[in-house]
């Protein structure tokens, strides 16, 4: 195990382990022990008392963060014609068809975040599953990233949409903005995020839904906040 730096040892003091926080006292800390040279991301950490194993207790979806995620992401579009002109109006900032599959497969291109593809472009995309699937990358309906409206999907994505989705060890992993940010705006962000997960609540989730929750910036120590104060 890595051993942890001198700035990361003095935040880990700020925080009370034993303790539960209220989300917004959370962010607080969070924001106030960040330490590095550069803005840090604050990540969610949502353990959820659902059993990924089975189809029936999946939860996954997106959801478009208020203040957005403090990074613009970089869109791949495979559409063609009227769809991929629309697409590039849009503001995609890659847009194609065999040759962006071609560019992937045969130079291991991967200067882009997130993948968009109209539904008649499946059957090609399908052919990047083995590399996509691994990094998070292959569109899929639940997050709005198959869809012919592919102008929308594009100004959700720059605008900040997120996507979440469960591990195997049942745990979503969110970004949900910068220190820079403050606990205000992390707060909102947060709140719309936890909003999401929990309406994605599937029916056959039996007992206590979220488990647990930490929130930490890239550098710091996390700070768990109490499930039970957030609405579920």
């Amino acid at each position: 195990m890595a051993k942890k730096g001198k700035k990361y040892i003095e935040a880990s003091k700020l925080v009370d382990r034993a303790r539960l926080y209220d989300a917004s006292e959370a962010l607080e800390v969070v924001t106030k022990i960040a330490s590095a040279k550069f803005d840090e991301t604050v990540e969610a950490h949502i353990k959820l008392g659902v059993d990924s194993r089975h189809a029936d207790q999946q939860v996954r979806g997106a959801v478009v963060l208020p203040h957005g995620t403090g990074k613009t992401k970089r869109v791949l579009v495979f559409a063609k014609g009227e769809k991929a002109k629309e697409a590039e109006v849009a503001g995609a900032d890659f847009v194609g068809a065999e040759e962006l599959v071609s560019k992937i497969q045969g130079e291991n291109w991967f200067e882009f975040d997130v993948v968009v593809a109209t539904p008649d472009m499946m059957g090609l995309v399908g052919r990047l599953g083995r590399v996509l699937g691994p990094k998070g990358l292959m569109p899929n309906p639940k997050s709005g990233t198959v869809t012919f409206d592919v102008a929308r999907a594009i100004e959700e994505i720059k605008a900040g949409k997120v996507e979440y989705r469960l591990d195997k060890t049942n745990i979503i992993h969110v970004p949900i903005g910068k220190v820079s940010f403050g606990k205000e705006k992390l707060a909102d962000n947060f709140a719309t995020l936890m909003e999401a997960v929990i309406k994605a609540k599937p029916a056959a989730a039996k007992g206590q839904y979220l488990k647990s929750i930490t929130v930490a910036s890239t550098m710091g120590p996390g700070v768990k906040i109490n499930p039970v104060k957030v609405n579920e």
